[in-house]
């Protein structure tokens, strides 16, 4: 008989997990009966998004680490992961009372640093991306601000929840980010039942994207990138409407020491289970 551990506080409650189970994959017929219950697993993985530490030192009260790792990326490559954040995005839209589907979002880039090696190496010479101090994957020269690194590309709706996240070399520039991001969201939105419904028409995005990438959002995707601008008596860091949206989001996923679309699962399950 299994002693029950005592909770960290990642654990989901019991109240979380209803909110979450039912996106989970359903058993398969046959076979041998899974050994750990899916929010054992989900506890572990919330437990190494939180905490930060390597998959071998998963302490030993949870499910064995190759274990937990296995359904981690198990989620990961047939869309759980993903389905289950657009899911749970929808529920709070409509706890909000907003449309499931957001017709406006806020587009940035960060740049983040690694102590790392990795794939690819280049050099940041984008003077308006922002660094940030958690520890991800890929090593590359972050350029003014002279740190290894990699950048996020992040698109998020009017309340900071996160549509599409693509992660690039430090070198890459904003514009070029961009395309991709946006290009990927669009992919995504062509595949979606809701495809012929789709609401989104307005992006609001810094100063590091104007130029020829306005024209390029309208003509490829019919989108309109509104550019806001700083202030013109601005002097260092100030609050500008829009933009602190996705700022905010930003500061949500940098209190993780792993940066990823898990935690937005994990916050957003809190605040409708205690909605």
């Amino acid at each position: 008989m299994t002693t029950p551990r005592q909770a960290y506080p990642t654990d989901l409650n019991d109240t979380e997990w209803n909110v979450i189970a039912s996106n989970l994959p359903e058993p398969k017929s046959g076979g041998r009966p899974r050994e750990h219950s899916w929010r054992e697993i989900l506890n572990a993985i919330f437990y190494i998004v939180r905490g930060g530490c390597a998959w071998r030192l998963l302490p030993h009260d949870f499910p064995p680490w190759k274990t937990v790792y296995h359904y981690f990326r198990l989620l990961r490559l047939d869309g759980t992961w993903e389905r289950m954040n657009a899911a749970l995005r929808e529920a709070l839209r409509e706890q909000a009372g907003r449309e499931r589907k957001p017709s406006a979002a806020v587009l940035d880039s960060q740049t983040v640093k690694t102590v790392e090696g990795g794939e690819q190496r280049g050099y940041d010479t984008d003077p308006v991306s922002r660094p940030s101090s958690f520890v991800t994957g890929r090593s590359v020269l972050g350029g003014g601000k002279k740190l290894f690194g990699r950048k996020l590309h992040l698109i998020v709706d009017t309340l900071g929840l996160v549509l599409l996240v693509v992660v690039t070399a430090a070198n890459v520039q904003d514009r070029d980010g961009a395309r991709a991001l946006l290009q990927g969201l669009f992919e995504r939105l062509k595949k979606s039942k809701y495809s012929r419904w789709c609401r989104l028409k307005l992006i609001w995005a810094d100063g590091g994207y104007r130029g020829e990438l306005i024209e390029w959002i309208k003509h490829t995707f019919g989108w309109t990138l509104e550019i806001v601008e700083k202030l013109a008596d601005q002097v260092g860091f100030q609050v500008l409407p829009k933009r602190w949206i996705v700022e905010r989001t930003f500061a949500w996923l940098n209190r993780q020491r792993r940066v990823s679309k898990d935690y937005m699962i994990r916050l957003m399950v809190r605040r409708l289970a205690h909605a």
